[in-house]
């Protein structure tokens, strides 16, 4: 995360993402899949490292083995072609997207780091349990603890969508996008960023997609 200034000279918390290598890998179609959607892949692998199943897929696609797939649903026509690379002026200044990442783990925590629990009274009777989780449960009936119950446990390290964070600014040259706010995940983690389903994209954004062709071989 870092931190910009609009044009009123306002701090904004931005967080940095970086377009790596995003290309077209497969197109699904309504005929052959049974809906539409385009795969994408990012980043590289090494080619001892890909399957020998992938490796023909990346090979059809004529393009390099992806570290990471993704796929996206799309309309019919708003599919991307084979082997093009999506840029970062694929989103435009002020257009609300969803992130999905994996949140960083924090292990075995108790009630109120986990759940934001208030504890016990510091006097008044409580001892050695002042950062309790308190009662689970009830008496005889029903005489058990229901499933669900908030208590102590394993934080973090789950999927997590953060919804409707404003894009600031893009850098095409660098492949850059800047998202107000955190966005789920540690340093250097991969992440997924879609359109907003709750306010769709803008009418300025490029249609199907901004995109570089893919280069002639």
């Amino acid at each position: 995360m870092t931190r910009v200034y609009n044009d009123a000279g306002e701090h904004i918390p931005v967080t940095v993402l970086r377009l790596e290598n995003c290309q077209v890998v497969a197109q699904r179609t309504e005929d052959k899949n049974g809906y539409t959607a385009v795969q994408l892949g990012a980043g590289t692998s090494k080619v001892k490292n890909t399957s020998k199943a992938m490796r023909g897929n990346f090979a059809a696609a004529s393009v390099e083995p992806k570290a990471k797939l993704a796929e996206f649903r799309v309309s019919a026509d708003n599919l991307i072609e084979v082997g093009s690379e999506i840029v970062a002026s694929h989103f435009v200044a002020g257009q609300l997207v969803d992130v999905t990442g994996t949140t960083q783990g924090k292990g075995f925590a108790g009630a109120i780091k986990r759940h934001n629990f208030g504890g016990l009274r510091a006097t008044h009777g409580v001892s050695v349990s002042h950062r309790s989780h308190g009662s689970t449960g009830n008496n005889q009936d029903p005489g058990k603890v229901w499933k669900g119950k908030r208590m102590a446990g394993h934080m973090g390290q789950t999927r997590v969508t953060t919804q409707n964070l404003e894009v600031v600014s893009t850098d095409e040259a660098r492949g850059l996008i800047l998202v107000k706010g955190a966005v789920p995940g540690s340093k250097g983690a991969w992440i997924l960023v879609r359109d907003a389903v709750k306010s769709g994209a803008p009418e300025t954004a490029p249609r199907p997609a901004g995109v570089r062709a893919a280069e002639a071989k």
